[in-house]
């Protein structure tokens, strides 16, 4: 199998996960944990905060060793559908098992639990005082929107696939911006769903993915909507989240060899939803 090369999110992250080397092997003695953060200063969400259960289909984080969250989340998702979208995109890093803890590394942002239990040390009231934003040194780990990092070898794209429901071949007839979020509007008659997943007829009859949180940041592939688009994505509460996008090129040997052959790449079992899936025919 072709040796995979990660993208500049993931890159980024491994050299940060590598500064933890020297550090204990248990999770909870890193220094992050005892991390203080300022109030809020009358700070506002749409949704009051509120601590619930690590849902079941949230693999990355489902066995992280505790069950209890809060949202908003330590990188501001208010909602699940936002944390799932986000946790699905780390799932190719967790699968290479750079390091040992990176699991709880990353769970510690999305699903923090500090704030869901007694010996939550924020503030006398943790819902309503708890860190808005994470380290600066994280907020500069990517630049680019992170559905359009890209992944340059045949196994970092199947690492994407098997963290995807579906993967199409599709024309974009038009973007749209809403509510912080972009919305890729596909071309009717123009798309080959190469990994159907969940995705039913209505849904490929006018196929419409969400960029959550991508009206803000740059997206090199998508500069112009001239030719065909290699898409996946995860179906979250009925709405179909893109998790990955590139421009579809015939001339990519790499690109070839993934679609070819991703029904037999081996995926990690941080993706039981990819077994199952129908075969394209």
């Amino acid at each position: 199998m072709r040796a995979a090369a990660g993208g500049a999110r993931t890159a980024a992250l491994a050299l940060l996960l590598g500064a933890l080397h020297w550090a204990p092997a248990r999770g909870e003695e890193y220094d992050y944990y005892g991390w203080q953060a300022e109030p809020l200063h009358g700070r506002s969400y749409s949704k009051p905060p509120q601590c619930l259960d690590i849902p079941a289909d949230l693999p990355l984080c489902h066995t992280v060793g505790y069950k209890r969250m809060r949202l908003p989340n330590l990188l501001e998702h208010e909602s699940l559908a936002e944390v799932k979208q986000q946790a699905s995109s780390w799932l190719p890093l967790l699968a290479k098992r750079c390091h040992s803890d990176t699991q709880v590394f990353l769970c510690f942002w999305l699903v923090s639990e500090e704030a869901c239990t007694p010996s939550g040390s924020w503030n006398s009231n943790p819902l309503t005082n708890c860190p808005p934003t994470p380290p600066h040194f994280l907020s500069s780990v990517t630049k680019i929107c992170a559905q359009c990092e890209m992944e340059h070898s045949a196994d970092g794209l199947m690492e994407q696939m098997c963290s995807s429901d579906f993967v199409v071949k599709m024309r974009i007839k038009e973007i749209k911006i809403e509510n912080g979020d972009r919305k890729l509007i596909g071309a009717q008659k123009k798309k080959k769903l190469l990994k159907p997943g969940p995705l039913k007829r209505k849904d490929t009859k006018r196929l419409v993915l969400h960029m959550k949180n991508g009206a803000g940041c740059p997206c090199p592939q998508l500069d112009s909507l001239a030719g065909s688009f290699l898409v996946m994505g995860r179906k979250v509460d009925g709405q179909l989240l893109l998790m990955a996008v590139y421009r579809w090129d015939k001339k990519n040997k790499e690109m070839k060899f993934a679609v070819k052959f991703m029904f037999s790449y081996p995926c990690s079992l941080y993706y039981p939803f990819f077994y199952g899936a129908a075969e394209p025919h």
